[in-house]
């Protein structure tokens, strides 16, 4: 029975600074667009277009000559 004289107010505790973080972050805008940042990854992009990487003309030889 005299643990809870340590776990209520440690308890009271991690409650208080779980609720202190969400009204800091919600504070700083944290919370403001929760929809763009997944729907951004969805939207084409025009301009980007994939090259191939340059290849070299010079053809290599592995063999190794004793």
């Amino acid at each position: 029975m005299s643990v809870l004289y340590l776990v209520v107010p440690l308890a009271l505790v991690v409650v208080g600074s779980a609720l202190w973080a969400f009204v800091w972050a919600s504070g700083r805008g944290q919370f403001d667009d929760l929809d763009t940042p997944a729907l951004r990854m969805l939207r084409d992009d025009g301009d980007a277009s994939v090259t191939p990487p340059p290849t070299d003309d010079v053809p290599t030889s592995h063999t190794s000559s004793s």
